[in-house]
């Protein structure tokens, strides 16, 4: 008996150390890179087959969304033809719309070639099938999963929004909360003219 109630605190404890069973997984997602980046804010991983530069062109974002992001457009680390710095600018951009300013932030994005790559990665994640997604962010292992296709600034904002939400906040904000500020990111992005 005296076991068994040791046993159960030691249990209890590692729970409060380690956090939530899920948490503590890592998550395998069967994804394979091509390419690896690192930016300040994000490690991208890019499939196979997938063009940087589309991607980047496919953002429509330039140096005055920099400005936006409270950073020196004219700054000699700023490319607007670099993935890494693009993303890094849009993730400030989006902590300001958000008034949620995360300083030590760092995760990832992984970009697959279609559709089908995504389903099969929430299919390896999850273990179900969810057809038609373009994109989601997955809190467990901080990244943000995009189809190539879809990699627009409205589509990428929101996940991204996702994942400042979750960092921002120590308990986790309802879901529906959060589908509103991630929302509200994508509507500002929507909004903002892309020739800046």
């Amino acid at each position: 008996m005296r076991t068994r109630a040791l046993v159960l605190m030691l249990a209890a404890a590692l729970m409060l150390i380690g956090g939530s069973p899920a948490f503590a997984r890592s998550p395998d997602d069967g994804f394979v890179a091509g390419r690896k980046l690192e930016a300040r804010y994000f490690s991208i991983q890019i499939a196979a087959g997938v063009d940087e530069l589309q991607l980047v062109q496919a953002l429509d974002v330039g140096p005055g969304h920099k400005i936006l992001a409270g950073q020196m457009a004219g700054s000699p680390q700023f490319s607007s033809t670099s993935l890494a710095d693009i993303l890094d600018a849009f993730f400030l951009w989006s902590c300001s719309i958000l008034d949620m300013q995360l300083y030590s932030y760092r995760g990832n994005v992984k970009v697959v070639p279609d559709e089908a790559a995504l389903a099969g990665v929430y299919r390896r994640l999850y273990g179900e099938d969810r057809p038609g997604e373009k994109a989601f962010y997955v809190y467990e292992n901080n990244t943000v999963y995009v189809a190539a296709p879809h990699f627009t600034k409205e589509i990428v904002g929101h996940e991204v929004a996702h994942a400042i939400i979750s960092n921002f906040f120590v308990v986790q904000p309802p879901e529906k909360v959060a589908e509103v500020l991630a929302g509200y990111i994508e509507y500002q992005l929507r909004k903002t003219p892309s020739s800046l």
